[in-house]
């Protein structure tokens, strides 16, 4: 299957329009849940100490929440990476042509 023009510049438009968001945010706090969730999936010491926590003290507090601070240089590169696919879209034949 032929990645078409109007594929190109949809994965571009995502692109850029992911790298402004990762170019003006510092950072991004997940949720207690979504925390406990990658921490289970990765296999992270933090799963079972949770759980463990959780199970003696019998408390209802949520797990600690992350903090992801993306580097500067992933806002430019997805930028970047838009713009190029877009550029490349409108440099593609038509469909149907």
């Amino acid at each position: 299957m032929d990645i078409t023009r109007n594929q190109y510049f949809f994965a571009g438009l995502a692109c850029l329009l992911l790298g402004f968001e990762f170019h003006m945010v510092e950072s991004v706090e997940l949720t207690a849940n979504f925390t406990q969730f990658l921490a289970e999936r990765t296999a992270h010491p933090l799963a079972s100490v949770n759980t463990a926590t959780q199970s003696l003290t019998q408390s209802d507090q949520p797990p600690a929440k992350k903090t992801i601070h993306p580097p500067d240089w992933l806002g430019w590169a997805l930028i970047s990476l838009g713009a190029v696919l877009i550029l490349h879209s409108w440099a593609m034949k038509k469909p149907g042509s």
